[in-house]
């Protein structure tokens, strides 16, 4: 009798191994579908971002992103128009209000 307890047992644990070796595929699958799924949408995202070109001179306008995390109907989250007086090579611009204030945002 008590060989049979020891070999019930034994085939128990490896049907247990069999079932954690299956879950680790499950988990490694799980996870490379995830990587895949980030890197295309990675992909689609930067193919739909337009690149701009700002010129001094140009007028534009600032969006405020904070102004979300305060839902007022209307307050609008576009300041502006502002005028670009320097552009930097690594994308940022340095922009002047009309009273001739200047400060710098990124591109």
């Amino acid at each position: 009798m008590g060989h049979q307890k020891i070999n019930y047992l034994e085939k128990a644990g490896e049907a247990r191994l069999l079932q954690l070796n299956e879950l680790d595929e499950f988990q490694l699958d799980a996870y490379e579908n995830h990587r895949l799924y980030k890197e295309q949408t990675k992909k689609f995202h930067d193919k739909m971002i337009q690149k701009r070109e700002f010129k001094v001179g140009d007028k534009v306008l600032l969006y405020n992103s904070r102004l979300r995390l305060f839902p007022v109907k209307l307050w609008s989250r576009w300041s502006g128009p502002f005028t670009i007086t320097k552009v930097k090579d690594h994308g940022a611009i340095k922009v002047a209000i009309e009273n001739g204030s200047k400060f710098m945002v990124n591109g």
